[in-house]
């Protein structure tokens, strides 16, 4: 496996740099996000001749990644702001799941999109509510698309509790979720969501 000495840091920035941007911009916000992964690549830099391949690089470089995205997150400073653009809908719903096993897809057309966008950008505000743990290993799985094995590595936790974390933080969603938004199929067989208004006080 490649090591520190063997690799190019130009080369590492050039692979690793836009990817890195896009999941800090979900992690903390687009504001954020690119002073953030100067830092992460500074600190890359510093380091690359100590990796010594005992994980993916990849792998590393995340790890890098997320515990600077963390230090953010947990800082008294830290202020969201999300303007990006917004990833598919991360989870499915019981209901939703059941919605879209009884509806006949088409392919999105513009107004499709707009909808999708529309409950993605509702889903991700539940998503930033979550506590920096959850948001983080959330991103990571239904976003950045690791595996379980993956995540436990970059998190340098057991395979066990990064399976537990994102079990929780994926309930803590769905509960966010049915909470907040109605989930349905519109009149275009496309998953859209509402959201609730909050009860009125007596």
């Amino acid at each position: 496996m490649t090591t520190g000495q063997a690799l190019n840091f130009s080369s590492v920035y050039d692979e690793f740099y836009t990817k890195i941007l896009q999941y800090l911009k979900r992690v903390v916000g687009e504001f954020e996000a690119e002073e953030l992964t100067q830092t992460v690549f500074e600190k890359v830099s510093k380091n690359l001749s100590s990796y010594k391949g005992d994980s993916k690089l990849s792998t590393w470089i995340y790890r890098v990644a997320t515990n600077t995205a963390l230090d953010r997150l947990k800082s008294q400073s830290f202020k969201y702001s999300f303007t990006g653009p917004l990833a598919p809908l991360p989870i499915n719903l019981p209901e939703a799941e059941h919605a879209v096993s009884n509806s006949s897809f088409t392919p999105a057309t513009p107004d499709k999109k707009v909808i999708q966008n529309e409950m993605s950008e509702c889903v991700r505000e539940f998503v930033d509510r979550l506590p920096p743990d959850y948001r983080t290993i959330i991103v990571l799985n239904e976003f950045e698309g690791l595996t379980n094995k993956e995540i436990a590595e970059v998190l340098e936790i057991s395979l066990d509790s990064a399976k537990i974390r994102l079990h929780r933080a994926r309930k803590r969603l769905k509960e966010s979720l049915a909470d907040g938004c109605d989930f349905y199929i519109d009149e275009r067989s496309v998953l859209a969501c509402d959201r609730k208004q909050p009860p009125k006080k007596k």
